[in-house]
C-alpha cells in the first residue's frame, strides 16, 4: 500500500531569511486565529552566501538551511522539518502592475481554482516577455466584477460574468529565484511558499497596528547590512518600492577607512555613534587601536562627534534617493515605519523625523506573539519573518489539503519521468 504523503497542515509554521549575515529560521505555532506562539529561532553564520539580498553561494547557503532546519527539528523533537516560507528581497527587485481578465459569458459563481489560474496567468504574461526576470510574489491590488471595483478577493457566493483580477507583481533578475531553489535543492528540502521581504514587513507591522494606517498611506523604511529598501503603501495598492545596495555595513567601512578595524569601526558605531553629529550630548575623546595596516600597535584619537559625522554623511548618501520619493509621495501617506539592523542606530528616528514631514515610528510585531515569546524576538530583525508566519498561516488556510512539497530538483526529476513515459505510450 503506498504510504500517505504527509500535508503540510500537520508541521509548524516555518519561516527562512537568508541575510547577510547568514540564515535565520523561525518556527511557530498559531494561538487562536490571529496570534502566533514562538516555537524556535535558530541561526547559521558559517558561511559567506549571500550579497546584497542575492544568494551567491548556493552550496553554502544549503549547508545553512540543512542545518538550522535540523537543528530546529531537534528542538521541536520532530523527526525532519522538511519545508519552509521563505522571504525574498534583493538589490534587483522592482514592482510591476498586471492583470488577468475573464470572461464567463453567462452570470456565475467564481471559483478559488479560476483565481489560481488567472494569478498564474500574470506571473506567465511577466515571465514570457521577460525572459531574464522571475516573479518573486504577486500581491492583489484589486478585483472588478462585472465592471464593479472590490479591494477583496471574491468569494464563492458572489457571482459575475466578468472577472478582472489587478496584482503588484514584485520582479527581480531571475537569479534570485534561481539561487535560491538551488539552495533548498542542495539541502534536499523544499520551498512552501515564497514571500517578498516587503509584504512580510507590512503584513506584520499592519497586523499589529490596524488597517487604518494602511488606510492613511504609509512607507516601510527597511535599513539592512548591504541593501536599504523603500516601500510605498496606500490601501491595497503599491505605490513604489526602490532598493538602493548600501546599508549598515557600507557605513561601517567608511569608518573602517580613519585607520581602524572592521570589527572596531562596527563597535564604534554601535556604541557611540549617532545618526547626526547634531545629537552628540557628550563629545567623548575615544582612544582606539589602529588597525595593524596602519600603525603596528598603534592609537588613534577619534571623538563622537567626528565618528557621527562620518556616520551622517554615509547615511545622506544612502538615503537621498529615498528621501526624494517620500517627499514625492508626502500629500498621500502618513507613517513611515523603521526596521532593520541599521535603523537602530542612535537618534535614526529623530533624524529621520526631520527629514520627512511623516510620523516615524519602529515597526513593530510585538502584539502577533503571544506573553510567552522570549523578549529578544520582539526586535525589528525578527519582523520579515514573524510577516511571513502570518502569511504562511493564510497561505495554508487557503490551502488546507496540499501534500508537503518534494524538494525541487525531484520535482522536476519526477516531471522528466512523466514526460518520458508519456512519450512512451
Amino acid at each position: 500500500m503506498a504510504k500517505k504523503k504527509q500535508q503540510a497542515a500537520e508541521l509548524p509554521l516555518v519561516a527562512i531569511d537568508l541575510g547577510s549575515s547568514g540564515v535565520r529560521a523561525m518556527s511557530a505555532s498559531r494561538v487562536g486565529a490571529d496570534m502566533l506562539h514562538i516555537l524556535a529561532v535558530e541561526q547559521s553564520n558559517k558561511f559567506p552566501c549571500t550579497e546584497r539580498g542575492v544568494v551567491v553561494q548556493s552550496s553554502n547557503a544549503g549547508f545553512m538551511i540543512g542545518e538550522v532546519l535540523r537543528l530546529m527539528a531537534n528542538r521541536l523533537q520532530l523527526p525532519d522539518l522538511p519545508t519552509a516560507f521563505v522571504v525574498l528581497g534583493g538589490r534587483s527587485m522592482q514592482i510591476v502592475p498586471v492583470f488577468s481578465k475573464r470572461d464567463l459569458v453567462h452570470k456565475r459563481e467564481i471559483p478559488q481554482r479560476l483565481l489560481e489560474e488567472m494569478e498564474e496567468e500574470c506571473k506567465t504574461k511577466i515571465e514570457t516577455h521577460n525572459p531574464g526576470v522571475a516573479v518573486l510574489g504577486l500581491v492583489p491590488a484589486y478585483f472588478k466584477l462585472d465592471g464593479v471595483e472590490q479591494e477583496e478577493a471574491p468569494v464563492l457566493t458572489q457571482r459575475a460574468e466578468l472577472v478582472e483580477a489587478h496584482y503588484v507583481a514584485f520582479v527581480a533578475h531571475k537569479e534570485v529565484e534561481t539561487q535560491i531553489q538551488k539552495s533548498f535543492d542542495q539541502a534536499g528540502k523544499s520551498i512552501e511558499k515564497t514571500f517578498v521581504r516587503p509584504e512580510a514587513l507590512l503584513s506584520a507591522f499592519v497586523a499589529s497596528d490596524g488597517l487604518e494606517i494602511l488606510q492613511q498611506g504609509c512607507a516601510v523604511l527597511d535599513m539592512g547590512a548591504q541593501t536599504t529598501t523603500l516601500s510605498v503603501f496606500k490601501g491595497t495598492e503599491y505605490l513604489y518600492n526602490k532598493v538602493v545596495p548600501q546599508g549598515g555595513y557600507h557605513i561601517t567601512r567608511v569608518l573602517e577607512q580613519s585607520g581602524i578595524s572592521l570589527t572596531m569601526a562596527e563597535k564604534l558605531k554601535c556604541q557611540f555613534g549617532y545618526a547626526s553629529p547634531a545629537q552628540v550630548e557628550k563629545n567623548l575623546k575615544l582612544k582606539v587601536p589602529a588597525s595593524p595596516d596602519v600603525v603596528e600597535g598603534g592609537i588613534l584619537h577619534i571623538s563622537s562627534e567626528e565618528l557621527s559625522r562620518t556616520i551622517f554623511i554615509k547615511l545622506e548618501e544612502i538615503l537621498k534617493p529615498l528621501f526624494e520619493a517620500l517627499n514625492s509621495f508626502g500629500d498621500r501617506i502618513r507613517t513611515l515605519y523603521i526596521t532593520g539592523g541599521a535603523s537602530m542606530l542612535q537618534g535614526m528616528q529623530d533624524y529621520l523625523q526631520q527629514k520627512t514631514t511623516l510620523q516615524v515610528i519602529y515597526g513593530s510585531h510585538d502584539t502577533l506573539v503571544d506573553d510567552t515569546t522570549d523578549p529578544e524576538f520582539l526586535e525589528p530583525r525578527y519582523s520579515a519573518l514573524v510577516g511571513a508566519l502570518i502569511l504562511g498561516a493564510d497561505y495554508r488556510d487557503e490551502h488546507r489539503n496540499l501534500p508537503v512539497k518534494a524538494p525541487g530538483i525531484f520535482e522536476r526529476l519526477q516531471r522528466q519521468t512523466e514526460i518520458i513515459f508519456t512519450d512512451q505510450s
